[in-house]
């Protein structure tokens, strides 16, 4: 758990600095403003409570929508192949670049999940895959779209699946 805080905390950027000091400034705004409306304590009362609402939602909300607008790529899904000889599967994919700054590094993660006819149990199963690894793509310029291989092994699963990619730049 430590590493996760110090990995995340070394990966912020100038922009999330603003946003998380944007959002305690507002906080503050809206303390000082209940305490000057305190005459009136339903509005007063109010503002308190939106206060801690928004500084408990807004970091949350703020960040993942400024990274997906920051940092927007997309992924495809070019070709699965199950491989008879050996317990694996090859995918081919490619991620796109398409923001306006270059990215250091994507994280790219494949995972394999069950399907059934059942749409209730599929959008659970997508929840916990089966089978997943990791890879990253360093420095990929605006507008690139660059291809990778990935070989997912052991891979025992004998029924339908569904393979899906997800990349997360920074």
């Amino acid at each position: 758990m430590r590493d996760k805080i110090t990995t995340f905390i070394h990966g912020l950027i100038t922009y999330d600095y603003i946003l998380f000091g944007s959002i305690l400034m507002l906080f503050i705004l809206f303390i000082i403003l209940s305490i000057l409306l305190r005459r009136k304590l339903g509005l007063a009362l109010f503002l308190v409570i939106f206060s801690f609402i928004f500084l408990l939602v807004a970091p949350f909300i703020g960040y993942i929508e400024m990274h997906d607008y920051l940092f927007k790529n997309s992924t495809s899904l070019i070709s699965q192949k199950k491989l008879h000889f050996t317990k694996a599967v090859i995918v081919k994919g490619s991620v796109s670049n398409e923001s306006k700054l270059n990215f250091k590094q994507c994280k790219i993660k494949i995972s394999a999940y069950k399907t059934t006819g059942n749409k209730y149990k599929d959008i659970i199963f997508k929840l916990k895959p089966f089978e997943y690894m990791s890879i990253v793509e360093n420095n990929i310029r605006k507008g690139e779209t660059r291809k990778f291989k990935v070989v997912l092994e052991p891979f025992t699963y004998m029924y339908d699946y569904n393979i899906s990619i997800k990349a997360n730049c920074i």
